[in-house]
């Protein structure tokens, strides 16, 4: 098992910037693939950013593609996401979530049934 918690939402305004922050415990962090989906009301969950176990890969949506940035200390077993440039539509609850199943030749890395363990969200409000 592993658990997931998520801190550093709040409120900003457009062109702010902010960075989230997940805490691991539990199973081996070192060797999971990380990743943070969000949530906007009334919307599915959406794909935002993974980076592999090792940190070599990072893959990120087209819509937050040059102003977010996924890093990992598997020291301290945290993964964060850097958010810069944010937009009113960038408002959702931000999830992180974990895998420990191979990123590569799976059509579900960027699905929320790629991965096995959720944390319980953060909320990210960018007013105009």
């Amino acid at each position: 098992q592993v658990q997931l918690a998520e801190s550093g939402g709040g409120l900003v305004q457009a062109g702010d910037s902010l960075r989230l922050s997940c805490a691991a415990s539990g199973r081996a962090f070192s060797r999971a693939n990380m990743g943070w989906f969000r949530q906007a009301p009334g919307k599915a969950r959406d794909f935002v950013a993974v980076i592999s176990w090792s940190g070599d890969g990072t893959y990120y949506a087209d819509s937050v593609k040059g102003r977010f940035s996924i890093s990992r200390d598997n020291a301290k077993s945290t993964v964060y996401l850097q958010m810069n440039s944010l937009k009113p539509e960038d408002t959702a609850i931000y999830y992180c979530a974990a895998t420990y199943i191979t990123l590569y030749g799976r059509s579900t890395w960027n699905t929320q049934a790629g991965y096995e363990y959720w944390g319980q969200g953060t909320q990210v409000t960018v007013s105009s």
